[in-house]
C-alpha cells in the first residue's frame, strides 16, 4: 500500500513543478486543472509524509530502547508513536477507497410530505428550512425550483438545487424517510403524533449524462397558481414535462417566464431519470444493499426527530444527539460525518 502513496507523492511534486511553469500559467485552462489536482491530493500527501516521519522516529526510538538509561523514556515514546502510526495508516487506507464519481456534483433536493396529514406537511417545511440553513452555513448556493405549499405553513413538496463544493458527497446520505414525533399545536390532549416526510437527493446532471429525445417528451403549459405576483393566472408560464418512456412527470411554475420554467423542469427531469438509472445499478450490487448508509431506500426510516426529548436519532449508524433544535437550525455536520465514516468503513471492509 505504501508504494502507491510514493507514486502519489511523485505526482504531487510534478504538479507543483508544473504550476510554477510560466507557459502553464499563461494557459488558464491547464493552470486551473493543475490547481484542482493539487488541492485534491494535497491532504493525501501531507498524511503520507507525516506517516513517513513517524515511521523514522519510531525506528530511532526503538534503537534507544537498547540503552538502559533511555529505555523508560524511549518505551513511552515508542507506544505513543505506534498509536499515531496506526491512526495514520488507517487514514491512508481510507484514501484508497474508490471515489463516488458523483461526489463533486451539485444536487437537486426533493422533499415530500409523507404520512401524517398537515403535521407531515409542517415537518416537510422544517426539513426544507434545515437544509437551506445547512447549505448557507457551508457557503453553498441554493436555487428554488418548485414549492407546493399547503397555505398554513407546511409544504406538500419542494425541490431546490444546491450548488457548491462536493455537495453530493455530503448530502447523499440524507435520502430516505425522515420521521417526526411531537405534539401538534391542535392536539388538546397533549398526545404525541408520528408523521413522516421523504427526502430525495439527486446529483445534478448535464444533458450529455442522460439521453432524452425530444420526441419522447410531452410538454404542457398552464397558468401558475399560488404566490408569485400579478403575472399569476394571466400567462401560461408554468410548464409540465412528461417523459413518456418512463412516465416521469416534472413541473415548474416558480419563474415568471415559460422559458425559465422549462429550463428548470428539464434539469429536474434529467436528475430524476439519472437517479432511476443509478438505482437500477445499485440493485445489481448486493453488497451495497447490506447497509442503508447511502443506499437511498426510501421505504426505510433513516432518522427520527423526537421533540419531547429534544432528540435526533439516525438509525443507520445508531447516532443520537439531544440537540434537535440545533439540528433543525442546520447544524447537521456531526450526523453527516458519522454517516460518511460508516460508509468509508463499509467500503474498506468490502475491499479486504
Amino acid at each position: 500500500m505504501i508504494e502507491q502513496f510514493k507514486d502519489i507523492e511523485h505526482k504531487f511534486a510534478e504538479i507543483e513543478r508544473r504550476i510554477g511553469d510560466p507557459e502553464i500559467i499563461s494557459d488558464q485552462k491547464k493552470y486551473q486543472e493543475l490547481i484542482r489536482q493539487h488541492a485534491e491530493i494535497k491532504e493525501v500527501v501531507e498524511v503520507y509524509r507525516r506517516y513517513q516521519r513517524v515511521d523514522k522516529e519510531l525506528s530511532e526510538a526503538k534503537e534507544l530502547l537498547k540503552d538502559p538509561d533511555m529505555a523508560d523514556m524511549a518505551g513511552d515514546e515508542v507506544d505513543s508513536l505506534k498509536d499515531e502510526q496506526k491512526k495514520l495508516y488507517n487514514k491512508l487506507q481510507l484514501f484508497l477507497i474508490p471515489k463516488d464519481p458523483n461526489d463533486k456534483r451539485n444536487v437537486i433536493v426533493e422533499i415530500r410530505q409523507g404520512t401524517g396529514g398537515e403535521e407531515a406537511a409542517l415537518f416537510a417545511e422544517d426539513l426544507y428550512r434545515m437544509y437551506i440553513r445547512y447549505a448557507e452555513s457551508r457557503g453553498w448556493k441554493v436555487e428554488t425550483m418548485s414549492v407546493n405549499s399547503t397555505g398554513i405553513g407546511g409544504i406538500k413538496e419542494a425541490s431546490f438545487l444546491v450548488s457548491g463544493d462536493s455537495v453530493f458527497r455530503r448530502l447523499k446520505f440524507e435520502m430516505g424517510t425522515h420521521r417526526v414525533q411531537r405534539v401538534p399545536t391542535t392536539e388538546a390532549s397533549g398526545r404525541i403524533h408520528t408523521s413522516a416526510a421523504t427526502v430525495a437527493i439527486m446529483p445534478e446532471v448535464e444533458a450529455v449524462d442522460v439521453e432524452i429525445r425530444d420526441k419522447d417528451l410531452r410538454i404542457d403549459t398552464y397558468r401558475a397558481s399560488g404566490a408569485g405576483g400579478q403575472h399569476i393566472n394571466k400567462t401560461d408560464s408554468a410548464v409540465r414535462i412528461t417523459h413518456m418512456p418512463t412516465g416521469v412527470v416534472v413541473a415548474c411554475q416558480d419563474e415568471r417566464s415559460q422559458f425559465q420554467n422549462k429550463e428548470k423542469a428539464m434539469k429536474l427531469l434529467c436528475a430524476r431519470i439519472y437517479e432511476a438509472q443509478i438505482e437500477a445499478q445499485r440493485k445489481t450490487h448486493a453488497e451495497l444493499r447490506k447497509s442503508q448508509v447511502g443506499s437511498g431506500d426510501r421505504s426505510e426510516k433513516i432518522r427520527t426527530y423526537n421533540f419531547p426529548q429534544n432528540r435526533v436519532t439516525d438509525h443507520r449508524v445508531n447516532y443520537t444527539t439531544h440537540t434537535l433544535d440545533k439540528v433543525l437550525d442546520g447544524e447537521i455536520d456531526d450526523i453527516i460525518d458519522a454517516l460518511v465514516q460508516a460508509d468509508q468503513l463499509l467500503k474498506l471492509a468490502s475491499q479486504k
